[in-house]
C-alpha cells in the first residue's frame, strides 16, 4: 500500500512538473530555399536560390512529441525553356531571349502543419518532423516577369525534416534546421510548362524561439 501511495505521488510530481514548465513556443527565422532542375515533357525548369523567412508555433503535447504550424516566404526567379534547348543539363538562365523561354518573378508562400519528435541531452535538442500542407506560388507582373497571362498556382505540399535547438535560457533557445518540402513544379496557367513533375524544395534555416 506504501509503495502504490508512493508511486502515485511520484507520478503526480512529474505532471505536475511538466505542467509547470512552458508548452508553448514562437520561432522566427531566415531561410535559404534551393531547387533542382527539372527535365521532362520538353520542358526544363529551375529556380533560383532565394532568402526568406519563415515563423513557427509548437505546442508541446508531452516531453518529446509537439504540433507545429508554419508560415514561410520567399521570393526567386522560376525559369522555364521548351523544345529543342532542353537538353540535359540546359539552364534556362542563359535562354531568357529565346521565345521558347519563360520567367517569372515569383512569390512562394508556405502553410504547412507537422508532428515533432524531439529528445533532450542538457542544453541541446534534436529534432525530427514530418507534415504537409499547402504551397502557393504568386507571379509578380514587374520586369522580372517575361510573360503576360501568367496565374498563381497552389497545391499540397509534404514537410520533413531535422534540426537542433540550443537553449539559451528557459525562455530562447537558438534553433537551426534542414527542411525538406515536396511540391508538384508550378506551370503558371501555361499548360506547355506543364512538367507533370514533383521536386523537393531545400530549406535551411536559423534563427530564435521564445518559449512560454
Amino acid at each position: 500500500m506504501k509503495k502504490t501511495i508512493l508511486l502515485g505521488v511520484l507520478m503526480l510530481s512529474a505532471a505536475a512538473g511538466f505542467a509547470q514548465e512552458s508548452r508553448q513556443d514562437v520561432s522566427f527565422s531566415g531561410t535559404g530555399l534551393f531547387g533542382p532542375t527539372i527535365h521532362a515533357n520538353g520542358v526544363a525548369a529551375n529556380s533560383t536560390g532565394s532568402l526568406g523567412l519563415l515563423t513557427s508555433y509548437r505546442f508541446m503535447m508531452t516531453p518529446h512529441s509537439a504540433l507545429e504550424l508554419n508560415y514561410s516566404f520567399t521570393q526567386n526567379n522560376q525559369k522555364y525553356c521548351i523544345g529543342g534547348d532542353c537538353v540535359p543539363g540546359f539552364t534556362p538562365t542563359s535562354g531568357v531571349g529565346n521565345p521558347n523561354s519563360y520567367r517569372f518573378h515569383a512569390r512562394e508562400q508556405e502553410f504547412t502543419g507537422a508532428y515533432v519528435f524531439s529528445q533532450t541531452y542538457k542544453r541541446y535538442n534534436p529534432f525530427l518532423e514530418v507534415g504537409g500542407g499547402m504551397m502557393v506560388f504568386t507571379p509578380v507582373l514587374d520586369s522580372e516577369t517575361n510573360r503576360l497571362g501568367s496565374v498563381g498556382s497552389k497545391g499540397l505540399a509534404g514537410l520533413f525534416g531535422g534540426g537542433l535547438a540550443y537553449e539559451l535560457s528557459p525562455s530562447f533557445d537558438v534553433r537551426a534546421e534542414y527542411r525538406g518540402l515536396l511540391v508538384k513544379t508550378p506551370s503558371f496557367g501555361f499548360s506547355n510548362l506543364a512538367t507533370n513533375r514533383y521536386e523537393v524544395l531545400s530549406m535551411s534555416t536559423i534563427g530564435v524561439a521564445y518559449h512560454f
